[in-house]
């Protein structure tokens, strides 16, 4: 009788403990300044001024290669953004918006005649334990749910990022 009121003491225990866990952190150390993206080594780094805070190994658009021109090329975009929109309900678990378009974007699309595309984001997977492979993304810039959580709690809109080749 002792064990079976110990065992389901214990698992309404667990149980409850579970329902506290979030999805929002809180961080509490130096403020990211930065945001740098090297896509060839698929590698992303949180800056303080020059000092790295972290580091990710990132996947990105499924034709990597080359700046984003236009909607659907697969491409990240190569330049210099700011994260300007946090999406915490974003179909790919949290979600830091990057700018692009910007104006020189959607000028040089126009001269193609397409359109330029949007909806760039630093995120996370669609499920926790998604395992799509390398670079699998329409042009975004992907990291664990674990490691989005972390970027989410730490980034603040209008931070900048540079994303180089």
């Amino acid at each position: 009788m002792r064990r079976a009121t110990f065992l389901k003491g214990l698992a309404a225990t667990l149980t409850l403990g579970s329902c506290s866990s979030s999805k929002f952190l809180t961080y509490s150390g130096p403020e990211v300044t930065r945001i740098v993206v090297f896509k060839g080594e698929r590698r992303m780094y949180l800056l303080n001024e020059n000092r790295s805070l972290k580091a990710y190994d990132i996947d990105l658009g499924f034709a990597p290669d080359g700046h984003k021109q236009i909607e659907g090329d697969g491409k990240t975009p190569e330049g210099h953004y700011i994260i300007d929109r946090r999406n915490p309900n974003s179909e790919f678990y949290l979600s830091l918006g990057i700018s692009y378009p910007n104006e020189n974007d959607r000028a040089k699309a126009a001269a193609l005649g397409q359109p330029p595309g949007g909806d760039i984001f630093i995120h996370g997977a669609a499920r926790p334990f998604d395992k799509r492979g390398e670079d699998w993304t329409w042009g975004c810039i992907s990291v664990s749910n674990r490691e989005m959580e972390k970027i989410y709690s730490m980034v603040e809109i209008g931070t900048p990022i540079s994303l180089y080749s």
